[in-house]
């Protein structure tokens, strides 16, 4: 679910709906069904797991998103497909008419849909070997793979990442799945020894560069060693 403005609906909303079907629920603070209906629109929209999604607009907020739908009456709700609309209500339904409605929009889940739902090795096995190039199901096959804390798993998780888009999530997996042993290990003093040894080799050894900030990576934003070893990066390789 996401809050879409009037500067954000050409890209949240009419983009987005070339690539996903989206529910566009316009309402305001003030209209009592539109506080029964989001709720559910939220609940039902979200059990698609991605296959429909669903874009929030406060009309008082953005009036033009508004005018763009010639809203008389709120809530009114909208489904885009290829910047189409491509079907409508107004007024709060019940839940089993939402749940029928959105249903209707979201494509039937396919073989590999399933499998990638299912979630286990053989079922991920089996998506990849149907669709070499599904995302979902490569991703999927990776983090489980990595999660086994094997080494010829964790080898062959970094070969399906490789096939992927870099997004955060690649990137973290990828480092997982190259130095996780270093910090599950040897904990919070290993790992800083592990840091302060890679940092006097990080300018002229390439290996020792991708270790350190793979380690970095692990640790994840939230570590306060995180911050201070970036600066300690920068400094050396600037």
């Amino acid at each position: 679910m996401i809050d879409v403005t009037d500067d954000s609906f050409e890209i949240d909303v009419l983009e987005r709906s070339t690539q996903v079907p989206v529910v566009v629920d316009l309402w305001a603070s003030w209209c009592g069904p539109c506080r029964t209906l989001g709720p559910i629109l939220e609940r039902v929209v979200g059990e698609t797991a991605g296959a429909v999604e669903l874009a929030k607009v406060d009309v008082d907020a953005n009036p033009r998103v508004a005018a763009t739908f010639k809203v008389q009456s709120i809530p009114a709700v909208y489904a885009l497909r290829d910047r189409k609309v491509v079907n409508s209500f107004v007024g709060a339904l019940p839940e089993p008419s939402v749940r029928q409605w959105v249903a209707s929009l979201a494509p039937a889940p396919s073989e590999v849909d399933r499998l990638v739902a299912a979630g286990d090795e053989a079922s991920l096995r089996r998506a990849v070997e149907l669709e070499p190039a599904h995302d979902a199901a490569l991703l999927a096959l990776a983090a489980l793979l990595v999660r086994s804390g094997q080494p010829a798993a964790r080898e062959e998780a970094l070969a399906l990442l490789a096939k992927l888009p870099e997004t955060a999530e690649t990137r973290n997996l990828a480092a997982r799945a190259r130095v996780a042993d270093a910090v599950s290990g040897d904990g919070a003093e290993g790992v800083e020894a592990k840091l302060d040894a890679l940092l006097e080799r990080v300018k002229a050894d390439t290996a020792a560069r991708q270790e350190f900030v793979d380690l970095l990576e692990v640790l994840g934003p939230d570590d306060p060693r995180t911050a201070a070893y970036r600066r300690a990066l920068t400094a050396r390789l600037f």
